[in-house]
């Protein structure tokens, strides 16, 4: 039996948003009622990043608007983005939380892992939080595993339905991540075209899949099998890092996509046999979005039943 690592802690639920906001402390606890049936689970204890970590991504004003907030009740990064006295806390536990699954696998401690950070992560960029993210928790650990991980190349695939622009925007001109994600387009934030492919020397290390409304599992799968799985293969990274967004579940309020349970299986089931066969089965996924109950645990469970 696989040991499958899982990140959730009660702190992260004190980055309050507001009642009538999507990005809620609910999400959470509706995963936590999966999490709990499940007693093989091996609970990784998260641990805070540190300044120095954060900074590898983002910059001084940056981690210091985020650090003010521990004074605020309420405040607001945009429109989007609240923020209350516990989300400087819960952001820096989720970086961190990230981190400490990437080192739990690294280490051979569990064959897989996956976390649940509140904030989500790969809309934030180097120097401003936005949509409902603070600091970019997946950049943040792909930057740790070719850092103090001595990996030389990661791969970060990203299924949200809202395209990973932080993400992208950190490593589009290096070739030592590869970055891959299948999105809603045209959609928030408003980039992810199949036209951006990188910049310099990171050229053909960025690939974009805009899917239409609407799309459904079989539109999914014809794209991972076609596009994203074979240029990871090709790639052939050290370490594999999932932005497991859920909002593209066919239930999602924010999504208008159509993949079902099935669809998120079948992704996640691709993604950790590539791992196998190029990386060790080194992977990770990351909770990015998901704004529906039964969407969210269903993806959950979706990618627990393949780790």
């Amino acid at each position: 039996m696989n040991r499958i690592g899982i990140i959730w802690d009660e702190r992260y639920l004190k980055h309050e948003t507001g009642e009538s906001h999507p990005e809620s402390p609910a999400r959470l606890l509706a995963i936590k009622e999966i999490l709990d049936k499940d007693s093989t689970l091996v609970r990784l204890k998260p641990r805070m990043a540190s300044v120095e970590e954060i900074a590898w991504v983002h910059n001084p004003d940056l981690i210091a608007q985020v650090e003010k907030t521990r004074s605020m009740a309420h405040a607001y990064f945009d429109l989007d983005t609240p923020v209350s006295s516990g989300s400087a806390d819960a952001a820096f536990l989720a970086a961190g939380g990230v981190l400490s699954a990437v080192q739990s696998v690294d280490k051979g401690e569990v064959d897989g892992a996956f976390a649940f950070p509140r904030p989500p992560g790969h809309h934030a960029e180097a120097a401003h939080a936005m949509g409902f993210c603070l600091f970019n928790n997946i950049a943040i650990a792909a930057e740790f595993l070719l850092k103090q991980s001595h990996k030389t190349k990661v791969a970060i695939v990203d299924i949200d339905v809202h395209h990973g622009n932080g993400t992208q925007h950190a490593f589009e001109e290096r070739s030592d991540v590869f970055f891959t994600s299948i999105h809603r387009f045209p959609f928030y934030p408003g980039t992810g075209s199949a036209s951006e492919r990188g910049r310099g020397k990171g050229v053909g290390f960025t690939l974009n899949v805009p899917m239409p409304a609407y799309s459904d599992d079989a539109d999914y799968e014809r794209e991972f099998e076609n596009k994203i799985i074979p240029a990871v293969l090709n790639y052939k990274p050290d370490f594999i890092l999932v932005s497991a967004g859920f909002d593209a579940h066919i239930r999602d309020p924010l999504g208008g996509m159509k993949i079902t349970k099935t669809g998120f299986f079948s992704m996640a089931r691709h993604l950790v046999k590539t791992a196998k066969k190029v990386c060790d089965g080194k992977i990770v996924f990351v909770l990015e979005g998901g704004y529906d109950k039964k969407g969210l645990q269903e993806g959950t469970e979706a990618v627990l039943e393949n780790l």
